[in-house]
C-alpha cells in the first residue's frame, strides 16, 4: 500500500471556508465544526479532495458540518463514499483506501460555543422559536459569525481529538439490477427489494409485520 491516497492532483489544495459556506447557505458553528474536522482529517492523511472513491468519510450526525465535509473531501452520498451513522455525535472518520489509514476526529466534550459568546445561549431560544425581534436576529447572526471566526483561529487540538484508528474499510459503491415493484410499478434496486406474498415490493409499499415488539 502507498503512504497516502493517490489522487489526480498533487497540489493538496483545500477548499476554503467560504466555499463551504456558499454550498451550505450560511455561516454557523456547526458548519465550522465540519470544516475544521474535515481539514484536520485530510491533512492528517496527507491527501486532498476525493476524485473517485479514494477517500471514504463516516459521519456520525446529519448536522450542518456534514455539508462542509462534502465540500472539502469530495465524499458524497451519491458517490457512495459518504457513510452516515445516526449517532448524533460530532465525530468524523476519514479513510484512505490506498494506504488503509483512517483518522477519527471527535469534538471534545470540553468545547462549548456558548463559552465563546454567552449572548448566543440567551438569543438562541428566541431565534429558534421565531419570537426574536429583527434586531435580536441580526445580533444572533453577528454572534454566529464571530464564533465561527474564533473557532477557525483556535488550535485544532483544543477543539478535537484527532487520532489514527483501525477500521474496516467499506466496500466501493455497487450498481445493482433493477426490479419492478408489483404494487406501484416503479423500479427499485434489487438489493433493497422486499418479498411479500411471493412478489417483489419496494420499501414504501411493503407492509411491515410485527407483534408489538
Amino acid at each position: 500500500m502507498s503512504s497516502d491516497c493517490s489522487t489526480e492532483s498533487t497540489t493538496r489544495e483545500v477548499a476554503s471556508f467560504e466555499d463551504a459556506a456558499k454550498f451550505h447557505g450560511h455561516v454557523c458553528p456547526g458548519l465550522t465544526i465540519g470544516y475544521i474536522a474535515a481539514k484536520a482529517g485530510i491533512e492528517k492523511l496527507e491527501t486532498e479532495r476525493d476524485i473517485d472513491e479514494e477517500l471514504v468519510t463516516i459521519v456520525e450526525n446529519d448536522a450542518c458540518g456534514v455539508d462542509a465535509v462534502q465540500v472539502l473531501t469530495g465524499c458524497t452520498i451519491g458517490k457512495g463514499n459518504l457513510i452516515y451513522k445516526d449517532h448524533a455525535k460530532q465525530v468524523f472518520t476519514f479513510i484512505c483506501r490506498d494506504s488503509g489509514k483512517a483518522v477519527r476526529v471527535a469534538l471534545r466534550a470540553s468545547f462549548n460555543i456558548d463559552n465563546i459568546d454567552p449572548k448566543v445561549s440567551e438569543l438562541r431560544p428566541k431565534v429558534m422559536s421565531g419570537t426574536a425581534t429583527e434586531e435580536e436576529v441580526k445580533e444572533f447572526r453577528k454572534a454566529m459569525d464571530g464564533i465561527s471566526v474564533t473557532m477557525r483561529n483556535t488550535p485544532v487540538d483544543e477543539m478535537f481529538e484527532v487520532k489514527f484508528v483501525d477500521v474496516e474499510i467499506p466496500g466501493k459503491a455497487r450498481i445493482f439490477n433493477s426490479l419492478k415493484c408489483s404494487k406501484c410499478g416503479e423500479m427499485m434496486a434489487e438489493s433493497r427489494a422486499r418479498v411479500q406474498n411471493g412478489e417483489y415490493i419496494c420499501i414504501p409499499c411493503y407492509e411491515e409485520y410485527n407483534r408489538g415488539w
